[in-house]
């Protein structure tokens, strides 16, 4: 069992305390809520999916470079010098991605319990194939574990902070860093153009809510209504939201 799991479930709960009376309690309350922790799912599956999306990411993060150096030549008046090269770069990379989404694609499509559940989430409107694959392969305990906990993991999970810069307030923190990324940009698309999910946007910015604040609500709510989808094999509605 990952302790950042345990971790994950004591932030969410506010827990900041650590005792052995306490730690006991906590993996309790964990085996409580996932009684077949780290066996719903083939570790060996998994682990292939976080691999291929990590190298996925990598290459996406090298392109995102590359655009802005050609920009960059561009505005200097040098792009001429590299486009050979550039073109043929930026060509490669875009095959590599290809070519891993095509891997990516097909080991999903190899488990029945993992495509079942790409199905469900991809019926969500804003949730594509990248977002999907990142729920799946960071939170393969999605849909045997509360919303609250969901959040959580997804390091989405306002914490208290009793001490420090932060006293008295409430802050994410913890989780999946590359889940919440990925989250985050999917959330800033749907605040403006999922209807439900932008009426939700619109009643916090008109509450006064930060950008930020707004953004992270939105994704904390999508992580548990991809969640709760899951848990019922249920695809998306209108109602749902």
């Amino acid at each position: 069992m990952p302790p950042a799991q345990v971790k994950a479930l004591a932030q969410s709960r506010g827990t900041r305390a650590k005792t052995d009376r306490i730690d006991a309690a906590l993996i309790a309350r964990f085996f409580a809520f996932r009684p077949e922790a780290g066996r719903s799912l083939p570790a060996e599956k998994i682990r292939l999916l976080r691999a291929l999306m990590a190298k996925r990411a990598q290459l996406v993060e090298m392109r995102k470079r590359l655009l802005a150096q050609i920009r960059a030549h561009q505005k200097l008046g040098t792009a001429a010098m590299f486009v050979h090269i550039d073109t043929e770069l930026k060509h490669r990379i875009d095959s590599l991605i290809g070519e891993l989404e095509d891997r990516i694609t097909r080991a999903i499509a190899s488990d029945h319990l993992l495509s079942e559940t790409a199905i469900v989430l991809r019926s969500i409107p804003g949730i594509g194939p990248v977002a999907s694959t990142m729920l799946i392969a960071e939170i393969p305990e999605i849909g045997t574990i509360t919303g609250e906990e969901a959040a959580a993991l997804a390091g989405l999970a306002p914490v208290a902070h009793d001490s420090g810069t932060l006293r008295g307030k409430r802050a994410i923190a913890g989780g999946r860093r590359a889940l919440r990324h990925v989250m985050f940009q999917a959330a800033l698309v749907a605040a403006h153009h999922n209807a439900s999910l932008k009426s939700f946007a619109d009643r916090l910015r008109q509450a006064g809510k930060p950008h930020k604040v707004i953004i992270t609500a939105v994704a904390r709510k999508r992580v548990t209504i991809a969640n709760a989808l899951c848990r019922s094999r249920q695809k998306w509605t209108a109602a749902t939201a």
